[in-house]
């Protein structure tokens, strides 16, 4: 497949373009030329010299990652910056990037295999970002308890066997569930207002205490990294439905 057919592709499935202003992030390929082909594609949370190394090592002619090089452009490419990107120069390695609209497909997206995990029902997008979402809720199925949902995370997210921090705020029962990956303690407000009796994400910041407090709300902290890997996964399945051979390689950060 060429490379430009390969990019325009995920582009149109992701939505690349409807993001371009919400994201710091430089979506879609960051690094390739503009022709080429594209016969292995590998698959990544992280775009950092560790995963480019394993996509040069399996042959790959392009790599999909989640978190990518360019937030916000480049001052200098020298010293730290040169060196990760250099195996990518080196070895015509491709790189595509899909931030925030990975976060967001509501099929695709993390939020969405957060969901599955959890077995929600009656999805809908949360999360939004001007004009865009970049999360779910759903409805539990049955009513859970923390201990029960912080179960079902740690045994269905790669978590590293690290245990998934809870602010119990909330009520006994929780069915209503709004996610949020990565860091995602900046939508509790939004949780609040459509009902939810939880808020999962990745990671906290200080001021989500007393915030989940006040509002009487759980939040869920699973991990950034942890709550991160459905996207790139589901892509990797996408692509090899095009006829493509794939790889995924992990990195995890324990973050």
């Amino acid at each position: 497949m060429e490379l430009a057919t390969f990019v325009d592709r995920l582009d149109e499935e992701l939505r690349t373009d409807d993001y371009a202003d919400l994201d710091a992030s430089a979506n879609g390929l960051q690094v390739g030329p503009d022709e080429g082909e594209v016969e292995h594609v590998a698959f990544a949370v992280d775009g950092v010299r560790a995963t480019f190394e394993r996509a040069v090592e399996a042959d790959a002619d392009a790599l999909v990652t989640h978190h990518g090089l360019s937030w916000g452009g480049f001052d200098r490419v020298t010293g730290r910056t040169y060196d990760r990107i250099e195996p990518l120069l080196s070895n015509d390695l491709a790189l595509y990037v899909s931030h925030l609209p990975l976060d967001g497909h509501q099929e695709l997206g993390n939020a969405a295999g957060v969901a599955d995990v959890l077995d929600l029902e009656d999805r809908a997008p949360f999360g939004e970002l001007g004009p865009e979402y970049i999360g779910q809720r759903g409805t539990a199925v049955e009513p859970d308890t923390v201990d029960g949902l912080r179960e079902r995370l740690q045994s269905g997210l790669e978590t590293g066997g690290r245990p998934v921090r809870v602010l119990e705020f909330g009520p006994d029962e929780i069915e209503e569930v709004a996610i949020v990956t990565g860091s995602g303690t900046d939508w509790l407000a939004e949780a609040e207002a459509v009902g939810a009796d939880a808020l999962i994400t990745g990671e906290g910041k200080q001021k989500a205490y007393h915030e989940a407090r006040e509002a009487g709300i759980h939040v869920f902290l699973a991990g950034h990294y942890a709550t991160e890997t459905f996207g790139v996964r589901a892509l990797q399945d996408l692509v090899e439905g095009w006829g493509l051979e794939t790889s995924y390689f992990e990195e995890p950060t324990g973050l």
